[in-house]
């Protein structure tokens, strides 16, 4: 039995290392193996800003993978919190009945979704944000370089 509570959660929290897909898919999801790829990316390209600055433009472009998988993951939260009891077991729950409890919806399910929204979002308008302010600087930068 696959409970929606703990599969949002996951999605949430540990969505972007994929735990939430092997929980409800088991270990051979590609998906799941594939997750921590774009995640792992974002880590580095943080560390890249961090030891090099945020002018280095590897940085600025791995950076961003890292929010999108955050706010990836926030979304599969959302849609996993937000499905209805029935659709939820016979999708992930065929062999029990459809009223079945491990697709209920309870407080913590609220919370994760609420929890998920505030940082999904946040998450994606920062990537955004910092992926155009960085675009626009370079473009600067490289337009003062053709004009001397």
């Amino acid at each position: 039995m696959k409970n929606k509570t703990l599969a949002t959660w996951l999605s949430f929290v540990a969505g972007p290392f994929g735990l939430h897909r092997f929980y409800l898919f088991g270990l051979s999801d590609v998906k799941g193996w594939l997750m921590p790829i774009p995640t792992a990316l974002g880590l580095y390209g943080m560390e890249r800003a961090r030891e090099y600055g945020v002018d280095d433009t590897l940085s600025w472009l791995l950076i961003p993978l890292l929010g999108f998988m955050v706010a990836a993951c926030a979304l599969n939260a959302i849609v996993y919190g937000l499905m209805s009891p029935e659709r939820w077991n016979a999708a992930m729950n065929p062999q029990s009945p459809a009223e079945s409890s491990a697709g209920a919806t309870n407080w913590l399910t609220i919370g994760a979704i609420a929890c998920a929204l505030l940082i999904g979002a946040t998450a994606l308008l920062s990537s955004i944000a910092f992926s155009f302010q960085r675009y626009f600087e370079y473009q600067v930068e490289e337009g003062r370089k053709i004009s001397q």
